[in-house]
């Protein structure tokens, strides 16, 4: 008899007493290596096997999993695991830090620590994921619940329904909160959504518990089911308001806590979707949401004192915010065909002219007596000012990777846009647009700088009658651009580096310009408006609004170059920049001024490829840089750059001229236009493109109120009663209070009537309204209602204000350390 057989039978026997140790001697049978894909899969169809075979072991496991699984808090599992947290990232990060000196208390009734017992290796996770989906959905189809153990399937789909509500109100809560009606005033229109999901919510969680007969804790199959699709409708139409929301942050800009919302809401959103599935009468919908929630538990729980993963996760909130609020204007370094290509060229074109200049300036005042700082503050300003004054004159660096390439690599992946291999083929698409752009930018910079810088040499020459620099210095520059006896290429990494973290600043201002409005706060400044003319000060304030972010990411961008090397003379590292641009203009100067005994063609040719390759340098790491934190905000697993890279090596291969010279048929994208601009379009998730109308809600908000304490004193003799109430009842006798027991709102909590009325515990404590004092509740002197001993008195010393105290809820059995 195999070991797996043996495990089941003894979890079929024990299916009324379940023991969490049983279920793990099961989990460690199934486990393999995160390596051996195969075993797992395996492993899996053996057990698939024997439950085909001995079905009474599906419903044993499946009994014994419910039975399990209800002592322990099921609520949060639904409606936290899984989904962001609102907690900032410096409580979390010092909550998790003091763990690892004092450990923190287990919650010991919480389903997650269940799941990280059951689950204790950290290569559950990949494991796990490496099982094919096909035989996921045999498995869960084989775990079938026989009708005497219906009473373990109510109580937990009571848990589910309970779940759905309180995401309901969650929902409620996010999507009508100030932060964000104030980036989008607009959803004031459409907030009767937010509304109008809690109310189909209720009503679905009501009829749903009706029908199914849940209360009594039995799980009836209906003549009709309950239709879950009017609950679904108004899901979707948040969801597109959400979406909707989310295109319109290139005009609103967005904060670190407006990101962590919609996030939320985007998973809330989600959660409430699967939940929805969950209990739906559709198997295979019901199947495919316990996988994914069994994955989403599974991951939680190993992850839940990771500081790594709270940093990616945060870092992974940061990547999003940058590439969800692209530069939208600036600089745009992308060209799918001719006209935007030549456009690119005369704009590099430019900066080469400019950079020639600045690249003389910096090696003139090699001469200059300075200190340290004054040697970095000095070339800073050269390469900070000068790159600004390129962007004013509408020209451009090469390799510069500004917010605006991850925002629009991030658009050909987004949510919405298809498959995932759909969506890496567009993208390798896009990666050979942006390389061949990159590439004539260098060549824009390279072919102006160098004739720019020779003609700066040789005038300086003829006017002055000796060189600008001496042959040492000269011997120097070309020393410096050597690729084999320098550290070139490690320093043209480390300016690699610094084009990416331009980009990302240029994303934060121009997000920042935005969000807080700086154009319109400069046009309000006292002393600007004593000075300047309206219409001065108006362009002033638009020009400031629009190029906040390319004027201090080029800023920046100089500081970082202009102080590395003195950073590093400072602490003795050998660290330094080399940019392609610049390299190209000090090998003129180099070669011009070098003495003619020195002169070789193994220095030129060595030189030259030292420029060359100071280029792919820079490219490749900003480049990389720029993709990674593009894939990294849209979730695009690791695995699949493996794919993305045979794609653009497979397009080098079969078609290599598109990496130099634009395609006879250029490619079109959603998002980004011709020369590299991203298309803004606040309607596009919108069904035919056209954009949410006016009465975008009002699914059963119009005959519904709350009911008046009146009516509700009077329902059900003077119970609680219902929560909504119809104005467009059947008319009944008027003498008689309204029957609305039908569409009582009863969020139940698990507990059946035996525990309700059950005596409480001796040590209760009661609050007593008359005396503002606490009191243990004494059963000796009156029942559990509080009222028999003298009805007269309802605040009674004794009583307090508690009609039916709740029992404690037993404790889950202590699993093993």
């Amino acid at each position: 008899m195999s070991e797996l057989k043996r495990i089941l039978q003894q979890i079929t026997a024990l299916s009324d007493v379940p023991d969490a140790a049983v279920l793990k001697r099961l989990i460690d049978e199934l486990r393999a290596s995160e390596k051996e894909t195969e075993l797992a899969n395996e492993n899996i169809q053996s057990l698939i096997d024997i439950l085909r075979q001995h079905p009474e072991y599906g419903d044993g496991l499946s009994s014994f999993v419910l039975r399990l699984i209800i002592q322990y808090r099921q609520i949060s599992l639904y409606t936290d695991t899984g989904i962001m947290s609102d907690q900032g990232f410096f409580i979390s990060l010092r909550r998790l830090v003091g763990h690892r000196f004092l450990p923190l208390l287990p919650q010991e009734d919480s389903v997650v620590e269940l799941v990280g017992y059951l689950f204790n290796k950290r290569s559950d996770e990949r494991w796990l994921a490496n099982i094919e989906k096909e035989k996921w959905d045999e498995l869960v189809a084989l775990l079938k619940v026989e009708e005497k153990h219906l009473d373990l399937v109510a109580t937990a789909k009571n848990s589910i329904l309970n779940a759905i509500i309180i995401l309901s109100y969650r929902i409620s809560g996010i999507g009508l909160h100030p932060d964000l009606m104030e980036s989008y005033p607009q959803i004031l229109n459409y907030s009767a959504s937010f509304v109008a999901q809690n109310q189909e919510a209720v009503l679905f969680v009501n009829q749903y518990r009706q029908a199914h007969e849940l209360d009594t804790l039995t799980d009836i199959t209906p003549e009709n089911a309950v239709d879950s699709a009017p609950l679904l409708v108004m899901i979707e139409q948040c969801e597109d308001i959400v979406a909707t929301v989310r295109k319109r942050i290139y005009k609103t800009g967005i904060s670190i806590r407006l990101t962590n919302m919609m996030l939320r809401l985007d998973q809330s959103l989600q959660r409430i979707r699967i939940l929805t599935e969950l209990v739906t009468e559709n198997a295979q919908k019901r199947d495919n949401a316990i996988i994914e929630l069994i994955q989403t538990l599974i991951t939680t729980a190993n992850r839940r004192y990771s500081i790594i993963y709270l940093i990616d996760n945060n870092t992974k909130l940061l990547s999003r915010k940058v590439t969800e609020n692209a530069s939208r204007v600036g600089e745009h370094y992308i060209s799918t065909d001719k006209a935007g290509y030549r456009k690119m060229f005369k704009k590099a074109s430019i900066g080469g002219f400019v950079i020639a200049f600045m690249a003389t300036t910096k090696v003139v005042t090699y001469e200059l007596a300075l200190a340290p700082i004054g040697r970095a503050f000095l070339n800073s300003m050269i390469y900070g000012l000068g790159f600004v004054f390129i962007h004013v004159i509408r020209g451009t660096v090469a390799t510069k990777q500004p917010a605006m390439t991850a925002a629009a690599i991030a658009s050909t992946i987004s949510e919405s846009s298809g498959k995932k291999s759909h969506q890496l083929t567009k993208l390798s698409e896009l990666v050979v647009d942006i390389l061949r752009t990159q590439f004539i930018a260098i060549m824009g910079n390279v072919m102006m700088a160098i004739p720019v810088a020779l003609l700066i040499s040789f005038a300086w020459l003829q006017y002055t009658g000796t060189p600008m620099i001496g042959s040492e210095q000269a011997s120097h520059l070309l020393h410096d651009i050597d690729p084999f006896h320098s550290l070139a290429l490690p320093h043209a990494a480390i300016a690699g580096v610094y084009l990416f973290l331009s980009g990302l600043i240029a994303g934060y201002y121009d997000n920042l310009a935005v969000y807080n409005h700086v154009g319109a706060r400069i046009q309000r400044h006292r002393l600007l408006k004593a000075i300047l003319p309206p219409s001065w000060l108006k362009r002033l304030g638009d020009f400031v609004e629009a190029n906040l972010g390319a004027i201090m990411g080029n800023f920046l961008f100089g500081v970082f170059l202009g102080s590395t090397a003195t950073i590093g003379f400072i602490f003795g590292l050998p660290i330094d920049i080399r940019h392609i641009a610049f390299a190209s203009a000090n090998l003129a100067h180099g070669l011009f001024n070098i003495s003619a005994d020195q002169m070789s063609w193994n220095i030129i040719l060595l030189s030259l490829l030292g420029v060359a390759l100071i280029g792919m340098v820079n490219l490749t790491v900003s480049f990389s840089l720029a993709l990674f934190v593009a894939l990294r905000s849209k979730e695009v697993q690791f695995f699949e750059w493996g794919r993305l890279t045979k794609l653009v090596f497979g397009h080098i291969i079969s078609h290599p001229s598109d990496f130099f010279w634009p395609r006879d048929k250029p490619m079109k994208y959603a998002r980004i236009d011709s020369q590299g601009h991203m298309i803004f379009d606040d309607t596009s998730a919108q069904k035919g493109g056209k954009p949410l109308p006016s009465n975008y809600v009002v699914r059963r908000l119009s005959d519904v109120r709350i009911l008046p304490e009146s009516k509700q004193a009077s329902a059900q003799n003077g119970q609680t009663s219902t929560d909504i109430y119809y104005d467009n009842q059947p008319e009944k006798d008027a003498t008689q209070p309204p029957n609305v027991s039908d569409k009582i709102v009863e969020l139940d909590d698990g507990l059946v009537d035996a525990e309700l009325n059950s005596m409480p515990y001796t040590d209760d404590i009661q609050y007593d309204k008359e005396t503002k004092t606490l009191n243990t509740f004494d059963h000796d002197t009156s029942d559990v209602s509080g009222n028999e001993q003298n009805p007269s008195v309802p605040d009674s010393k004794t009583t307090g204000d508690v009609k039916t105290p709740l029992p404690k809820p037993p404790k889950p059995p202590k699993l093993p350390s």
